[in-house]
C-alpha cells in the first residue's frame, strides 16, 4: 500500500484513473450535450407564440412534402 494514500493507489496509477474519469466525463458530457441539442431541434422546450399545435402542423406540412419528394 502507498504511504499516505487513503485509496491505496500509488501515484501513477491515481494519475492513471484520473486521465480515464476525465476522459470519459467529458465523452459523456458530449454525447448529453448533442442529444440535448437534437431533442430541442426534434421539440423545443418552449413552444413558440401559438403553441404547440404550430409544431405539429409543421411537423405535417414537411411530411407531406417529404413524401411528394419521393412520391
Amino acid at each position: 500500500m502507498a504511504e499516505g494514500s487513503l485509496t491505496g493507489l500509488t501515484e501513477a496509477e491515481a494519475k492513471e484513473f484520473h486521465r480515464i474519469f476525465v476522459g470519459s466525463f467529458l465523452l459523456f458530457t458530449a454525447v448529453a450535450i448533442v442529444a440535448h441539442i437534437l431533442v430541442w431541434y426534434w421539440r423545443p422546450w418552449l413552444p413558440s407564440i401559438h403553441g404547440y399545435a404550430e409544431l405539429t402542423n409543421t411537423a405535417k406540412v414537411a411530411g407531406q412534402m417529404a413524401l411528394a419528394h419521393f412520391a
